[in-house]
């Protein structure tokens, strides 16, 4: 009688070949299954998941080896995590404990033993009980990061952000993208991000690569109603962050179903589907806990890399859902400005490898600090908020986006036509001005902060220059 093949047959099969790094030949697998399935079925399984590329094969013939592990392509501009490649670059002061990781980090990749992914790392933590940031740090963090103003601080979430968002999306584009290995100088991004100039003589997906960050701010800084530390947030952003940047486009804004490895780490995450989705959940959920924003983003640019959820752009993700915790607080945001990327890699290397966040934590805090230096003048600047404005920012938009997606012209008689009844009598001619306001400043590049697609604009912007 024929053996009963277990229902999770092709999971253990994939379990058993991630064991083995550098790939495993059909003799040594069978040799470890023989208990449960035969040597033909197994043979028809793998042929099954190669093809639903879950398995990968290098070598011919009787060399043939099977792996579950797909390094990260570099095309998609994720550097291999070499930390200990020669380098002139001028150490930045660190703490003892962060020197210690260095020291470790920088041996050579066979002398660091060969680590997987540790669930223990996570269960040590209770949210609001552990924390990564001492509290006097965190209270320095605080008065680092205050707007300053009453006002701004009192605001709706997400004020301070939009006003400074010009800047920051430059600088923060600019900086994360830099920590990728992209060489867009910061005037390059500058042009691109305000006048939409690629640079020339840069690769497509570099330029593709700033624009994916600008669209990912601006969904984080203005849609603060629905954006917090959720999954379906950090999903938003890779779905932002990759687009146009991954093999498969079917995997932006999806969480990995086959593994990777890091090039240059001897850290191997975790491999199988269910597991991953478990634990994103899980570590969402954690941070979602987190009453302090400096602990809650500093929790996110730990865990979300260590997990690796998506099949590449992890370290993005990680660094744009670390500012979502300032961006809801009205503090300033986090843009990595003069940040190097071997310090940042070396970091990462150590909560990878060790399980340590000490050398992190010395690169968020001297980040945070440069952070908030930069926009001390842009605070300085700051108008005061208009009350009207804020008090009917929702409304104003959806005025925006329903008279463009009607096709009408917007004159004074079309927008006074539409003001909604929940704007009071005495704020409506401001409101009206707004609006105004709003079209005379509208083009294709801020069309989408009215959940207006670019092709809509163009449809409204040809009709009403034609009939001009």
């Amino acid at each position: 009688m024929p053996k009963k093949l277990p229902d999770d047959l092709s999971e253990r099969i994939e379990a058993e070949i991630v064991r083995y790094i550098e790939g495993v030949g059909i003799d040594e697998l069978h040799a470890t299954l023989a208990q449960i399935v035969s040597r033909r079925t197994l043979q028809r399984r793998l042929a099954n998941l190669i093809e639903q590329k879950r398995v990968f094969t290098f070598g011919k013939g009787p060399g043939l080896r099977y792996r579950q592990s797909q390094i990260i392509d570099a095309q998609t501009y994720e550097p291999a995590l070499a930390a200990n490649s020669p380098s002139t670059e001028v150490d930045i002061p660190v703490s003892l404990e962060g020197e210690e990781i260095r020291r470790y980090v920088r041996q050579s990749r066979q002398q660091r033993a060969p680590v997987s992914y540790k669930q223990s790392f996570l269960e040590q933590y209770t949210p609001n009980s552990t924390a990564y940031l001492p509290e006097s740090l965190r209270v320095q963090l605080h008065n680092l990061g205050r707007p300053g103003a009453s006002s701004v601080e009192d605001a709706p979430a997400g004020t301070f952000a939009r006003d400074i968002l010009n800047r920051l999306l430059i600088d923060l584009s600019w900086a994360s993208s830099q920590l990728e290995g992209n060489t867009y100088s910061r005037l390059d991004t500058e042009r691109l991000i305000e006048y939409g100039q690629a640079a020339a003589g840069k690769d497509a997906l570099e330029t593709q690569m700033i624009l994916n960050h600008k669209a990912a701010i601006e969904y984080l800084v203005r849609d603060t109603e629905h954006v917090g530390v959720n999954p379906e947030t950090v999903i938003a952003l890779h779905a932002f962050l990759s687009d146009g940047l991954m093999p498969d486009p079917a995997t932006c804004g999806r969480l990995r179903n086959r593994p990777v490895e890091i090039g240059g780490s001897v850290y191997l995450p975790v491999a199988l589907p269910q597991r991953i989705e478990e634990l994103f959940g899980v570590i969402i959920e954690m941070a979602g806990e987190i009453l302090d924003p400096f602990e809650q983003a500093f929790f996110l640019m730990v865990h979300l890399p260590y997990l690796q959820p998506f099949e590449d752009v992890n370290k993005r993700v990680s660094r744009l859902a670390a500012n979502i915790p300032f961006i809801r607080h009205n503090l300033s945001p986090l843009s990595f400005i003069d940040v190097a990327a071997k310090d940042y890699i070396e970091a990462l290397l150590g909560v990878y490898e060790l399980n340590r966040v000490e050398l992190l934590r010395d690169i968020f805090v001297r980040a945070y600090e440069r952070s908030c230096q930069q926009y001390v003048a842009v605070r300085q600047q700051l108008i005061p908020p208009d009350a009207v404005r804020l008090r009917y920012r929702t409304q104003l938009s959806a005025l925006v986006a329903a008279i463009i997606r009607s096709g009408a012209k917007a004159d004074l008689a079309v927008i006074r036509a539409q003001v909604p009844g929940t704007v009071v009598e005495a704020d409506r001619e401001r409101f009206v001005a707004l609006a105004m306001e709003e079209f005379q400043n509208l083009h294709s590049g801020n069309a989408i902060r009215f959940g207006l697609r670019p092709l809509e604009f163009a449809v409204w912007q040809e009709k009403n220059t034609d009939e001009n």
